[in-house]
């Protein structure tokens, strides 16, 4: 390890009109409770220009002075080998924020400070939040802060985010490190004498051309002289952008590379690797005691139960099925409150607009009772997100990961696959995008082909629909055994498509389990609503534009019936009707499911509106009751679950796997499978029916 004087560290954040801080650190370390603890609700969310990985950023406020908080992905390094560690290391180097705030895991010390390790070499001030120290006392393990700080030349703050301990303590170092001109000290990572040679040459070469190119501008010199010594394909396809091919820069680095590896007899990459570990053992040698040396941690006992290998999967059914029975459950109660509320609107605009009689129907039966007819399953849609958001912030959601690993291997699927496949239960559109995690190209494709079968939320309301129409008494079970359903089809359809579309083994994974958390209320309910306030924001737009398409094809032609087989979506009903008669569907059915396709909550939206009854669930289930048999309506919800994805989905299938070609896969092979299974049910059940 080696140091200089101290000295403070000029921040070129101080003539901005607001001091940012950039908030990163591995998954897993109580990050994202931490961002919530410093912005609280003064926080909004979009996406890092060019990608589709979401950036939050929200303002915090310490002794009268404001400061915005950008949080960062969760990462392990900054390396290139993921968009998330890409935009870590971009935003830090080239936005220069005026301090990165590191949150480790006080109870893995050790592993957490690798992504510390490298953020000194970016060139920006650091302030390490050591988080969750409560875990590392009850493991046995004391940590001096103040050594620490001193060892690693950056302020210390000792956390227990979840508690919200240590969150003004944070806010005052911010102030104090950018503003009152905080002392830091430049450390850097002593890679050895033969390997600190060489960075000095590859310096001193890049820093005679920093005038000609735009790179050196942005980043530190010794950063980019060690990602170059790396190997690293975005710092040296940058270099040869600006110097060509054959120029003394990328021949010296060629040359010390060649160098290095004669001396160790190994990759660079490794080597360097080595180094920094070890200067990280040093620091907890000196810094870190255990008082005990054996412990089974709470987590520990816990998981020798939920992750047993006999008694994982029947806990992990148990939760899901817990979750489906507390949704309805619980959810029914506001409901009927939003429903009778919705009632009274529809009733006050009856009687307020009495003509135009188009008009009045518009309101009434297009916007209100399309719209209307959607939102009285919002309770239902905010329950099942709370309980997915516990699932999360308790460590869980890694441990059902964890659980499916050996099933996913047996698939020839990749161990992290499971992560989007349990994302996909909230959306499918970011759970595709979360297939990024994946190295393997094969990997993410087969996983992103297969995850639109996992049935998302937009699909409740259908379930909530029918099931409380013919399953009244066992809507949890039976909304149960529909997602079942799609999870068993998913299995089947990878063994399929690793078979045919893409043979070959899957690669080796290795998952970290968290420790079990209590989950904070805030956070908790900061997930719950940015989740949920997405469904609301459809409600407003694409239901909203959906449901007066549909009253238009309901009303016109003038006279021929509001809804009845005579108007324009009776006549693309009845002609489509045949291909969906041997499942037990009608003409209404097929129009319903085609309005689906953007939006899978617009079926009952289309219900509402064919109906000509409004937001009234109760008639709605009635008209329901008409048209279906408890067989067939199984089998709609069935093909509801399994039908081409939403429109979102498509999209963001074709902006994932760079090609119309999967996305139109995905379409057709679903259609061709929700028929098929469909079809099954009804006609396997009908035979039953008629034994009987």
């Amino acid at each position: 390890m080696q140091d200089k004087n101290c000295h403070p560290r000029p921040s070129e954040g101080n003539d901005k009109s607001m001091i940012v801080a950039a908030l990163t650190g591995n998954p897993n370390s109580g990050k994202t409770t931490v961002f919530n603890n410093l912005t609280g609700a003064r926080q909004h969310v979009g996406n890092w220009p060019g990608v589709t990985v979401e950036k939050k950023e929200g303002v915090s406020k310490y002794d009268s002075k404001e400061f915005t908080v950008v949080d960062l992905p969760g990462t392990y390094s900054v390396t290139a080998y993921s968009i998330e560690e890409m935009i870590v290391r971009n935003f830090i180097s080239q936005e220069r924020p005026d301090v990165v705030v590191d949150v480790v895991d006080a109870s893995n010390l050790e592993r957490n400070l690798y992504l510390f390790s490298q953020l000194i070499e970016l060139g920006r001030p650091v302030i390490l939040a050591l988080n969750m120290m409560d875990e590392a006392t009850k493991k046995g393990i004391a940590i001096d802060t103040q050594l620490l700080s001193t060892l690693l030349g950056s302020p210390v703050v000792p956390m227990v985010a979840v508690k919200n301990r240590g969150t003004e303590e944070l806010k005052m170092a911010i102030i104090e490190s950018v503003e009152r001109g905080e002392q830091f000290r430049e450390i850097k990572v002593n890679y050895g004498k033969e390997i600190e040679e060489e960075i000095e040459k590859i310096e001193e070469a890049l820093k005679q051309n920093i005038e000609y190119s735009p790179i050196l501008k942005q980043h530190n010199t010794r950063w980019l002289a060690i990602k170059a010594l790396e190997g690293d394909e975005h710092v040296l396809r940058e270099l040869r952008k600006h110097f060509g091919e054959e120029s003394g820069i990328l021949k010296k680095i060629e040359s010390s590379v060649r160098h290095i590896e004669s001396i160790y007899k190994q990759d660079i990459e490794s080597v360097i690797v080595d180094y920094r570990y070890g200067f990280i053992s040093g620091v907890v040698r000196e810094a870190v005691k255990r008082e005990r040396k054996e412990y089974e941690s709470r987590s520990d006992k816990i998981d020798n139960i939920l992750t047993n290998r006999i008694l994982g999967l029947p806990f992990f059914a148990l939760f899901m099925w817990l979750m489906f029975f507390s949704t309805f459950y619980l959810g029914k109660f506001p409901a009927r409150w939003i429903e009778i509320l919705i009632g009274y609107v529809a009733d006050g605009i009856s009687n307020l607009i009495t003509s135009p009689h188009w008009i009045r129907s518009l309101l009434v039966d297009g916007i209100v009772g399309g719209v209307g007819s959607v939102i009285v399953f919002v309770p239902q849609i905010f329950i099942m997100f709370l309980f997915i958001s516990i699932i999360e912030d308790s460590g869980y959601m890694a441990r059902a990961a964890f659980i499916m690993d050996r099933l996913m291997h047996w698939l020839g699927l990749h161990g992290k696959s499971f992560i989007p496949m349990i994302m996909g239960f909230g959306c499918n559109v970011p759970a595709v995008m979360a297939t990024r995690t994946l190295e393997s190209e094969r990997d993410r494709k087969l996983t992103i082909l297969i995850n639109p079968l996992v049935s998302c939320t937009a699909r409740l309301p259908v379930y909530a629909l029918f099931t409380a129409a013919f399953f009244a008494a066992n809507q949890g079970t039976v909304t149960f055994s529909i997602y079942m359903l799609g999870i068993i089809l998913a299995v089947l359809m990878a063994k399929l498509f690793r078979r045919f579309l893409f043979p070959g083994e899957s690669e080796p994974f290795v998952m970290e389990l968290p420790p079990y958390r209590f989950p904070t209320l805030k956070s908790t309910f900061i997930h719950m609503w940015e989740r949920g306030s997405m469904f609301l924001r459809k409600a407003g737009t694409v239901i909203l534009a959906g449901s007066m398409i549909m009253w238009i094809l309901a009303y016109m032609p003038p006279g021929a019936g509001y809804g009845s087989s005579k108007s324009l979506a009776g006549r693309i009903g009845h002609f489509l009707q045949p291909v969906v008669k041997p499942l037990g569907f009608d003409w209404q059915a097929v129009v319903a499911l085609i309005f689906g396709f953007v939006a899978k909550e617009l079926v009952v939206s289309a219900y509402g509106t064919l109906f000509g009854v409004g937001e009234d669930k109760t008639a709605i289930i009635a008209r329901i009751q008409g048209n279906f048999t408890p067989l067939s309506a199984y089998a709609f919800m069935a093909f509801t679950l399994l039908y081409t994805p939403c429109l979102a989905t498509v999209a963001v299938i074709r902006k994932e796997t760079g090609s119309w070609k999967w996305a139109v896969f995905a379409v057709v092979y679903q259609l061709i499978l929700a028929w098929l299974v469909a079809f099954l049910i009804y006609q396997i059940g009908l035979l039953f029916t008629r034994g009987g």
